[in-house]
């Protein structure tokens, strides 16, 4: 079910927390959502699932208008801070949420069962959800959410207070669902976006200034390939110099406490070959050729950072 957003907007007295935000989710995608504390996501997230009035723009759902009846029945919801009964157990909670999420009563205790598999909670499931941990707890919320075999996912933080073994046994889950389900996640550990996600969206003070895939962010946040090298046979001014006769180069630096390492910067063009030939030519020992990639980090602090 494709997700459709149109012309956006949302405010809380005078300042607009969500500002004439436009983008679609494809079926079988999955959608990091990124940006800073206060940025809009949540409130963008809130509005998807209908738990917040939409003041201006457009939300479809499969093409249905988020607010039409029974369309709720389509999203899974994980929210920022996890709401539990904590005096409840694992096993009647679940049995609750699907049932307030109406699924027939003869499929919930398959449903319960592929829950508690698919989101690791067998070794606890007999516990009340005040007596686990925070991660198992975020598990419970997890499996709360697609009770219901949602064909849309609106995980918010999912793998907070996780360890790093939940926290990869979770991404597996999230990237085998967004094979068929549409997924929007919202996470602060950008790692787990390049590794989970198939596109990532950012937004920073209620507006998108980012929207693509990890490599395209990189190539628009670069504009320039940065190529490290190691050579020897001749000095470092020497090799430097040549670096910078080749014609696509641009910039050459030495790098710090190395004799033999360069950084050799060019204008959107790929020089390896160039320089693989011009150490064929001087008969230099070319022991390197590394290309330099933009972190998501950095791409994230230069598009945030006011």
């Amino acid at each position: 079910m494709d997700i459709q957003i149109r012309n956006l907007s949302k405010s809380y007295g005078p300042q607009k927390a969500v500002d004439n935000i436009s983008f679609d989710v494809k079926t079988g995608e999955v959608l990091g959502f990124l940006g800073p504390n206060g940025a809009g996501k949540t409130t963008t997230m809130k509005m998807i699932t209908n738990y917040l009035q939409i003041e201006n723009g457009e939300i479809l759902l499969g093409g249905k208008d988020v607010t039409e009846p029974g369309i709720k029945k389509h999203i899974g919801y994980l929210p920022e801070h996890n709401p539990l009964y904590l005096e409840m157990p694992i096993l009647d909670y679940l049995a609750f949420c699907a049932a307030l999420q109406k699924v027939p009563k003869s499929k919930i205790n398959h449903q319960i069962q592929k829950m508690v598999r698919q989101c690791g909670l067998n070794a606890e499931k007999h516990k009340k959800i005040g007596e686990l941990s925070k991660g198992y707890r975020q598990r419970v919320g997890l499996a709360q959410a697609m009770i219901h075999d949602p064909e849309i996912l609106i995980l918010d933080e999912p793998t907070t207070g996780l360890d790093p073994n939940q926290i990869v046994e979770i991404r597996e889950l999230i990237r085998d669902l967004g094979k068929e389900k549409t997924v929007i996640l919202s996470t602060h550990i950008l790692p787990e976006v390049e590794a989970t996600c198939d596109r990532i969206l950012i937004i920073n003070q209620g507006k998108i200034v980012a929207n693509g895939t990890s490599e395209t962010l990189r190539k628009q946040a670069s504009g320039n390939n940065v190529l490290k090298v190691k050579i020897n046979g001749a000095d470092n001014g020497t090799i430097q110099q040549a670096l910078l006769n080749i014609p696509e180069v641009q910039l050459v630096d030495i790098v710090k406490d190395s004799q033999d390492k360069f950084e050799v910067q060019s204008k959107d063009a790929v020089v390896n070959e160039a320089v693989y030939r011009l150490c064929v030519k001087n008969n230099w020992v070319l022991h390197e050729m590394v290309p330099f990639e933009t972190k998501l980090e950095d791409i994230f602090r230069d598009l945030t950072l006011n």
